[in-house]
């Protein structure tokens, strides 16, 4: 747990001194991601700095799992806390085994530990360690450098972790993939990050708990759901952006809003079968699939009410089908492609999971609208 306690910072120049930290106070629990945003020169990332004492603190105090981070040394501070900068400062005349292996060398870790150490943090962003541990740096690309740099900071198992625009430099496509493997990591390790970053939809993405910062103080701290959803001012509303409504769609995935109790019908059986789930389910469509369960196409009531054929002799080819963890953004935009007002939903395996609808998208969004009226 990262705590801040009326965190200040002043800095003196010569037009006067400059409030940078106001009086920030925060609690990050321990094993979640918060997310500091807000507009250049707001404090988000000397608060960060404030941590790991790179900048001194003026006045408040700082504790990392109940401890007054005042009573350490710069030494026992920094051992505990993993840093990433969007800079990445892999030393290049490493290999990238010695540069995941620098902080566990300086802590007197047995190198075989240090190695596997490194092998296994290069396994977990999808870089096989027979391929890369022998390579230097400029031999990688830069979403890989980046990744590198992630995981250096992980090598001496801290607790917690401080991160400056990790993933700022990268394309976007490469800064997607690059999240997702430290999402996954973080559902493994569990570490307690506080992430400094410029875009919204990478806040809402990555975050437990989005800081939104102005002029050295936190306008809203909660949840990217609520922070979306119930801004707390004018600033936040307009920071977040108009669309945040839109921005929720990633908060959600489609195996949360799929009926799992959709019509459904082997390929061989009866569509008429099928046209009486429909009707008993108040739906125009049922699945169809194959002996496996994995959806092959879809039949209309209509085509079915009375029909002697079996379910697959007549059933229309999907229009696509979405996995059960993506967002509710992707299923969104497939409905678009495909003009349909809904779609089959699969497990990891590739089986029938329920179908999502339109109408189940827009009833979740306004879920949290309906929930603070009726409070």
């Amino acid at each position: 747990m990262i705590r801040l306690d009326k965190l200040t910072k002043i800095f003196e120049t010569p037009n006067g001194p400059v409030v940078a930290a106001d009086k920030v106070s925060m609690e990050v629990p321990k094993g979640e991601i918060c997310i500091l945003l807000g507009p250049s020169g707001c404090g988000k990332t000397t608060a960060l700095k404030m941590i790991n004492r790179l900048i001194p603190l003026t006045s408040g105090r700082i504790l990392i799992d109940g401890q007054d981070t005042a009573k350490l040394n710069d030494v026992e501070l920094r051992r505990n806390i993993g840093y990433v900068i969007q800079q990445i400062g892999l030393f290049p005349n490493m290999t990238i085994e010695e540069n995941i292996c620098v902080v566990p060398k300086l802590l007197g870790w047995d190198m075989k530990k240090a190695r596997k150490r490194a092998a296994e943090l290069l396994d977990l962003v999808a870089l096989d360690p027979n391929h890369f541990l022998r390579r230097y740096p400029k031999e990688l690309s830069g979403g890989q450098q980046q990744r590198v740099g992630v995981i250096r900071a992980l090598a001496a198992d801290p607790p917690v972790m401080l991160m400056d625009e990790p993933f700022g430099a990268i394309d976007p496509i490469n800064r997607e993939v690059i999240q997702d493997e430290f999402l996954k990591m973080q559902s493994e390790l569990k570490k307690t990050i506080m992430f400094v970053s410029h875009d919204i939809d990478e806040a809402v993405k990555m975050g437990d708990k989005i800081a939104i910062f102005r002029a050295g103080k936190i306008e809203q701290y909660d949840s990217p759901d609520n922070v979306l959803a119930h801004p707390a001012n004018r600033f936040v509303a307009d920071f977040v952006g108009a669309d945040r409504t839109l921005k929720r769609l990633r908060l959600i995935s489609a195996g949360e809003v799929a009926d799992a109790a959709a019509p459904v019908i082997g390929a061989h059986g009866k569509a008429s079968e099928a046209a009486a789930m429909m009707r008993e389910h108040g739906a125009a469509v049922a699945v169809v699939t194959d002996a496996d369960h994995h959806p092959v196409g879809y039949v209309r009531i209509e085509e079915a009410e009375g029909s002697g054929a079996a379910a697959g002799e007549i059933a229309h080819p999907l229009p696509a089908t979405v996995a059960a963890g993506a967002d509710l953004r992707a299923v969104v935009s497939e409905m678009f492609a495909h003009d349909t007002m809904w779609l089959a939903c699969v497990d990891e395996t590739g089986r029938f999971a329920g179908t999502v609808t339109q109408p189940a998208v827009t009833r979740a969004l306004g879920e949290t609208y309906r929930q603070a009226q009726a409070a």
